[in-house]
């Protein structure tokens, strides 16, 4: 007889998973196991983006199967681009559905609003820690939504930073990022100030169209960018998509779904899996971007791991 699926509320995944941290060592196996082709045991299609035109908004469909966790999720993701200042409602909300592999029993239903920013921002991290310049003291965020809270989090617990910059378009928002954070943040009026000499660079906007440039970046800089994840958006610009090196999280994923990849015609150097693995080099000495789109994979192990914990807790 199957058991009824718990629902794990938004409360209970924050309770089950406190710090970003925590995910960094399964996603380093998950994105080496992804980066290994058919010997790693992931199975993960790009995700299917079914667009809402009428009211501007996507509904993305992300399944994974992991061979080594034997984990079994799918996350049904919606992004509604013109909710950003005009609602109470997200822009971005998500639900991630846990089975049992063996039998395809449905375990768990749980908000996936958590995970998607934790997971995202711990991948950030491991991106910065093989490619970051080896003395990095600014670090600049550009956006103040859910995003940039998280990886404010992760990153000031994983790096010593001297100095945090923040912009966003609202500058208001902006405001409230650096009043509302741990620590001192220097809010910033322009991408250029708050870009100018920074040794790691996180964009994390709804933009469309570029708002980094290349003139702007120090050499040797590492990027990681996290917004722009249509194929007609765009955050960077040609300059510096064509003289840094480009890491992705998926080739497949990057070469259908980042504008910031297929406008700027960038060429795709490895995945941040292959550096994890070593099979690709991590050239922290020049100026890198990774170009983060999310994977279906990420949001399993953030998912096995907060009902793992919660089993245990019962």
């Amino acid at each position: 007889m199957n058991r009824v699926p718990v629902f794990l509320s938004a409360a209970e995944v924050q309770r089950h998973l406190r710090s970003c941290s925590l995910l960094i060592p399964p996603l380093e196996a998950a994105l080496a196991n992804f980066s290994s082709g058919p010997d790693g045991g992931v199975v993960q299609p790009v995700r299917t983006v079914v667009p809402v035109a009428k009211h501007r908004g996507f509904l993305g469909v992300m399944p994974a199967y992991s061979a080594a966790e034997d984990a079994l999720t799918t996350k049904l993701v919606t992004f509604y681009e013109g909710l950003s200042h005009t609602s109470t409602v997200p822009s971005h909300q998500a639900t991630v559905l846990l089975f049992e592999p063996s039998n395809g029993s449905l375990l768990a239903v749980m908000d996936g609003n958590i995970i998607t920013a934790k997971r995202t921002a711990a991948v950030s991290a491991i991106a910065t820690k093989f490619l970051k310049p080896s003395s990095s003291e600014v670090l600049s965020i550009l956006g103040a939504g859910v995003q940039a809270y998280s990886h404010y989090e992760v990153f000031t617990e994983q790096f010593s930073f001297k100095e945090v910059r923040i912009w966003n378009r609202t500058q208001e928002n902006a405001k409230k990022f650096a009043d509302t954070v741990e620590g001192e943040v220097r809010v910033c009026s322009s991408v250029q100030e708050a870009v100018a000499g920074a040794d790691v660079i996180i964009t994390v906007t709804m933009a469309t169209e570029p708002i980094l440039f290349g003139k702007w970046v120090k050499p040797g800089a590492h990027i990681n960018a996290v917004g722009a994840s249509r194929p007609d958006w765009r955050e960077m610009d040609d300059e510096l998509m064509n003289h840094a090196v480009l890491y992705v999280d998926s080739r497949e994923a990057a070469l259908k779904e980042s504008g910031d990849v297929l406008l700027s015609g960038a060429k795709i150097f490895a995945e941040l899996g292959e550096v994890v693995k070593g099979t690709k080099p991590a050239h922290c000495e020049k100026t890198t971007v990774f170009k983060s789109l999310g994977m279906a994979v990420e949001d399993m192990v953030a998912a096995k791991l907060v009902y793992d914990s919660w089993s245990s807790s019962k």
